[in-house]
């Protein structure tokens, strides 16, 4: 590009943003006909040059007018379009580099260049500083220091820039390569731990999670800080990667590169998440084709799993051999590793690191594959990179023969079951390709994509998080969230059985069909080959089957109704499958992701362990009257102005499951609620507790029962902006309903702001005295719906689930005035809500309603039910 003229920037900018927005569109077309990632960086990161250097030309001329030279400016790229890594929508970092006394100089021409660059629309982050200011500011920080890591020649003042980089490599570099190796090591730890600490995330962080192009970035900044490497294949040289892993490395960065391309180009911007909305194009953009748009997704998602377990792999190998290396502090050693010998057991000990005892011994005794995670497990050690890298070229020797290996199961039952905590080493094993070796019905969902909008881990990571949960209930580190769990889990004797069952859970997930139906099949096979007994076989077997029962219950049935804890002790049958059961759906729904559980679910589980358990006992399933009398004698305290007749009137007025499902504060709260409602004509009242911890608000609506309350109630809460993710609703003997919301905003905060909450209570009022026409309301904010995994509306009628009432179970994608949608239909349908459990994971609902018809009866007839289901099924987009 050349840029002519003496007319300064009013000339330039028209010629630079016609000259750019060309090659720009040139190499978006060329990448979309080759899908070549290193030749679309390196054409955008020439493009990129070409203006630069033809800008500082311009503007270096000593020609008329008010451009002065500025030979004495280094204009030099640095952090990633320093290193040839320009993104389409990533910033173009600079810095103008001079040699005192030339600052005004620096200054001027880098204003006049950044006013051409900015009107443009590029994003640059830029620093204009001499020599001395870059190594001061590089030697005092860290994150600097790696910017000027990637520094690159533009153009320019070159005598100023190579001074520059001979004192960096003379007064920073030298000498401080452990300082360097700490440094970036703990910021990684903390950028992981910031990105959810794992690779498995639905939604990952292309560029900063774990795995993705960040570490890739680490490693290099190691390999050339530390050996003054100038590409990463010079590690090969250095025996820090096998020609193998270096080849592994380049396929993993090219994927990556190629996704971070597209995921810029389809979201116009700078995204660097990799989100549900952007998965399925971003699948067909990179070639993964399917009629299915799930499976096609599911292909590209388990490549992109695949591909950060290799750079998982590839950076931990290299990162510990540099750390080994340069001699990086040792943790204090143990008082048992001062007086060990240089072996430990059947192994090696390298530093404080254990290792094969060689090569030979490992291929005639695959075993020792699986005894080293034990042993490391035991002795809570590391395991050296160069084992890891043994293990990973020797993969296929965890062959039929060593599955079968009793030694080797009894081995792995060992790290299963050790008390000290097996999912970092379950973890470790997974990264190292064993565990999917060993048992290869795991391998089969290592990077399995889970097609809802809860889920935050693949099925594989999911596990692991599962055991982990259940081992920190098992030890006591969830006493105060899990406090039945966490007793009931030391009552249980098959204690084997629960973990491999959990283990096991969804180990059938992506194979069509039912998972949990598969998924005993799997177990059972597994359990025999690892030595089960005939019962511990069968157990393990039926908890699989039945791992979704104990919540689906909990969740989604009203447990009011007797013959919802009858249907599930039927299926249960023995305390004991009861306690395992509980377990292990605590560590699944914890497993799940940080946001789904929560005090309610809590609470809806222990009620219904609690009444299967006296069910079991005594066969009567009735609000204790240990626990009745409790509750009075609290409620007599905390409302001390409060007679007992008061009190006992109060609890005459609720159902068992009414009285079971509140705490005392709520009782004290309603009780207040209903007295001052006694005076009212049209009784309506409103009370409003904020969870910081949970960033939930917890609204309970008091007012007398009528038809459509329920969705008038909803629609106005949508209307008000509220976001339900959570109900439960009570109608007491007096005829009073007592309906309990969980709500957030639109950004899943705390719903806090005090006109958004007047702005409810009116609605609210106005609803339900019939001012406020919610369908012309609605009509005129149209819901929002998020273009994200297909996720179809679903609607089961169960008539067996309830003596009483007809269960209407819906699914769906979630929106505005969804509730309010469903149950307005109900009501023109003449049926009655009698209980709502409402359950909103994300994107996605999951909401089931007790319903009864307008005699108070189940919708029994086949063409009154075909017409409900249809009805609700096009309101729903099923």
């Amino acid at each position: 590009m050349r840029l002519t003229g003496s007319g300064g920037k009013e000339e330039v900018l028209p010629a630079a943003r016609r000259w750019l927005g060309q090659q720009q569109r040139n190499i978006h077309t060329a990448f979309l006909d080759s899908g070549d990632a290193v030749a679309m960086l390196a054409a955008h990161g020439q493009a990129v040059d070409e203006l630069l250097e033809a800008l500082y030309d311009y503007f270096s001329s000593p020609v008329t007018g008010n451009r002065q030279p500025a030979m004495n400016v280094a204009l030099v790229a640095v952090g990633g379009y320093g290193r040839c890594e320009l993104f389409p929508y990533s910033d173009i970092d600079l810095l103008f580099l001079y040699q005192s006394p030339h600052e005004a100089e620096a200054a001027r021409i880098a204003e006049s260049i950044l006013y051409i660059l900015w009107d443009i629309g590029l994003k640059v982050g830029q620093a204009h500083r001499s020599v001395d200011e870059a190594i001061a500011l590089a030697n005092s920080d860290i994150t600097i220091r790696t910017n000027l890591l990637d520094a690159r020649f533009l153009a320019g003042d070159k005598a100023a820039f190579e001074a520059f980089t001979r004192r960096f490599e003379r007064e920073i570099v030298s000498g401080t390569a452990l300082e360097f190796v700490e440094a970036k090591l703990a910021e990684r730890d903390a950028r992981h731990l910031h990105f959810g600490d794992s690779r498995y995330m639905l939604e990952p962080n292309v560029k900063d999670g774990k795995g993705a192009l960040r570490d890739l970035h680490t490693l290099w900044w190691l390999a050339r800080y530390v050996y003054g490497a100038r590409a990463v294949k010079d590690l090969v040289g250095m025996k820090l990667l096998t020609p193998e892993e270096y080849r592994s490395f380049e396929r993993a960065q090219r994927f990556l590169w190629g996704v971070r391309i597209h995921l810029h180009y389809l979201a116009a911007r700078p995204e660097e998440r990799l989100t549900f909305d952007h998965q399925h194009a971003l699948a067909v953009a990179m070639g993964f084709q399917h009629p299915s748009a799930n499976r096609a997704t599911l292909r590209f998602m388990r490549r992109y799993f695949a591909q950060v377990r290799i750079v998982g792999a590839l950076t931990r190998i290299v990162c510990a051999l540099l750390e080994e290396d340069k001699k990086r502090k040792a943790r204090q050693p143990m008082a048992w590793f001062k007086a060990a010998s240089w072996r430990l057991g059947n192994f090696r000990l390298d530093g404080e690191r254990l290792s094969l005892p060689g090569a030979q011994a490992a291929v005639r005794r695959p075993v020792l594959m699986i005894e080293l995670f034990r042993a490391a497990q035991m002795h809570r050690m590391d395991i050296h990179p160069r084992a890891l890298q043994w293990i990973a070229r020797h993969l296929r020797r965890i062959d039929d023969r060593l599955r079968k290996n009793p030694r080797a199961s009894a081995l792995f039952l060992d790290i299963l079951l050790d008390k000290n905590d097996a999912e970092p080493t379950l973890r470790r094993m997974s990264e190292a390709g064993v565990l999917g070796r060993f048992i290869p019905e795991f391998g089969r969902v290592i990077g399995q994509t889970q097609f809802n909008m809860y889920h935050v881990f693949t099925v594989d990571e999911h596990t692991l998080v599962a055991i982990g949960i259940l081992h920190a209930i098992e030890n006591g580190r969830l006493k105060n969230e899990l406090p039945l769990t966490s007793d009931v889990i030391h009552r249980i004797s098959m204690r084997r059985t629960l973990y491999l069952a959990l283990f096991c859970h969804d180990i059938a997930k992506g194979r069509g069909g039912d998972h949990s139906d598969l998924g005993r099949k799997i177990v059972r096979k597994l359990a025999i080959r690892l030595g089960f007994s005939t019962d511990e076989i069968e157990t393990a077997a039926w908890l699989v089957q039945h791992h979704l029962l104990f919540s689906n219950t909990a969740f989604k049935r009203d447990l009011d109704d007797p013959k919802t804890v009858q249907d599930f002790v039927r299926e249960v049958r023995t305390p004991e499958r009861l306690r395992l059961l509980l377990a292990l759906t605590a560590a699944d729904i914890r497993a799940v992701g940080p946001l789904v559980w929560n005090a309610w679910k809590g609470a809806l589980m222990r009620d219904l362990y609690r009444r299967a358990e006296q069910a079991m006992g005594a066969g009567a399933i009735t609000f204790k009257t240990q626990q009745a009398g409790m509750l009075r004698r609290e409620l007599l305290t905390l409302l001390s102005d409060w007679s007992e007749r008061e009190i006992d009137a109060y609890l005459e007025q609720g159902n068992p499951g009414f009285l079971a499902s509140l705490d005392l504060p709520r009782h004290a709260a309603v009780a207040r609620m209903l007295k001052e409602s006694a005076r009212m004509a049209l009784p309506l009242l409103l009370d409003t507790q904020h969870d910081y911890v949970r960033t939930i608000t917890e609204i309970m609506v008091v007012t007398a029962d009528r038809h459509r309350l329920f969705s008038r109630i909803t629609g106005a809460m949508a209307l008000a902006g509220a976001n339900i993710t959570g109900a439960r609703i009570f109608t007491l003997k007096n005829g009073m309903a007592v309906d309990l919301f969980q709500v957030q905003d639109a950004s899943s905060e705390v719903f806090d702001r005090p006109d958004k909450l007047a702005r409810m209570s009116v609605y609210i009022e106005q609803a339900l005295a019939g001012e406020l026409d919610l369908a012309h309301a609605f009509s005129k904010h149209p819901p929002a719906y998020r273009d994200t995994v297909a996720l179809p509306g679903q609607v089961f009628i169960n008539n067996d689930a309830s003596h009483l009432c007809s269960v209407i179970e819906i699914s769906g994608r979630d929106r505005t005035g969804f509730l309010h949608d469903v149950t307005r239909v109900m009501a023109d349908l003449g049926l009655t809500v009698a209980t709502a459990h409402i359950s909103t994971y994300g994107a996605q609902v999951a909401d089931v309603f007790y319903v009864k018809d307008i005699f108070g009866m189940k919708i029994a007839h086949a063409a009154k039910v075909k017409q409900v289901r249809e009805a609700l099924l096009k309101e729903v987009g099923g």
